[in-house]
């Protein structure tokens, strides 16, 4: 595939997801989604497929393309860490907000 291929292809992908973010609760079949989006069979399927590869799309029993979740977009879960101590600033810990206090 060449690079101008891939870029369009890549626009598309964003359309595509575009669409379904704007429209919660959108379900189209293949062929409703090639007229939509004015692509050729072949182009399509791929498309689709791999937006169902990548979790945004699941195809339904009934054969229609849906979000795999309908609400906010998804952001892959937060990972624990492991805490360690906090850096100390030259200035940390002393009442006077960080600075040094004046000797007298």
């Amino acid at each position: 595939m060449n690079q101008s291929r891939i870029i369009v292809s890549e626009q598309i992908l964003h359309r595509i997801c575009g669409e379904y973010l704007e429209m919660p609760g959108l379900q189209l079949t293949r062929p409703q989604a090639q007229r939509l989006w004015g692509l050729d069979e072949q182009t399509c399927a791929a498309l689709l497929e791999s937006l169902t590869e990548e979790k945004f799309l699941y195809r339904r029993p009934d054969g229609t393309y849906a979000r795999l979740t309908d609400g906010a977009v998804t952001f892959p879960p937060l990972r624990m860490v492991k805490a360690g101590p906090a850096p100390r600033s030259a200035g940390a810990g002393s009442p006077a907000g960080g600075r040094p206090k004046a000797r007298v």
